[in-house]
């Protein structure tokens, strides 16, 4: 399976919303893990790029760089 290009300022949509009611997400980290900030309350989740790569529904604003991949949306 290829790996979905991401890069950091991506802002994702996730298939459940957080508790705080928003579903956006802003990758502000980039490894084996990556770094995301929830767009509703700030908060900051470490997460396996195999685990965060299920849960994206769609990208709601691609960062620099990450336009010319069509991934998902």
């Amino acid at each position: 399976m290829p790996v979905l290009k991401l890069v950091i300022g991506d802002v994702i949509q996730t298939r459940k919303a957080h508790p705080c009611g928003d579903d956006r997400w802003e990758i502000v980290r980039l490894g084996a893990d990556i770094g995301i900030r929830c767009l509703g309350c700030g908060r900051y989740v470490l997460m396996p790029r195999s685990k965060l790569e299920r849960r994206i529904k769609a990208f709601a604003r691609r960062g620099p760089g990450g336009a010319e991949e069509s991934g998902r949306a």
